[in-house]
């Protein structure tokens, strides 16, 4: 049972995913759908990918309702520090989706070295 029992949409686009080897992490949240966001670009950087704020021909991500605890997870996985959220390697910001806002993970790191995803999405695969 959860300790918090407040919810948070989330748009995922990488290992967080359905079917992605770190969807265990929120597995039990509600799946509200699809969406395609045209204010991120993605990289590609093998095992994972990072969103970066700009304009693309449209990233596709799914969108979940998490609580707290699966949020909390999700920040620890993503190195997210919200005391310094500079020094974080992901910090969050909230971009329109179709089901309302969601908290999307923007990659701070470098992306020199990384592939430029301009349109769908990203697999561990390999980007599609």
């Amino acid at each position: 049972m959860s300790r918090d029992s407040s919810s948070y949409r989330v748009a995922v686009y990488g290992t967080l995913k359905r079917g992605g080897s770190n969807h265990h992490l929120i597995r039990g949240a509600r799946y509200l759908g699809r969406d395609v966001l045209r204010d991120i670009r993605l990289y590609d950087f093998g095992p994972y990918p990072g969103a970066v704020p700009g304009r693309s021909f449209g990233i596709e991500v799914e969108v979940f309702e998490l609580d707290g605890d699966q949020l909390a997870l999700v920040d620890r996985l993503e190195d997210v520090d919200h005391n310094r959220p500079e020094q974080g390697l992901y910090d969050r910001r909230r971009y329109p989706t179709r089901f309302g806002e969601a908290w999307v993970y923007l990659y701070q790191g470098r992306t020199l070295g990384g592939q430029l995803i301009q349109r769908g999405r990203w697999s561990e695969r390999g980007s599609a």
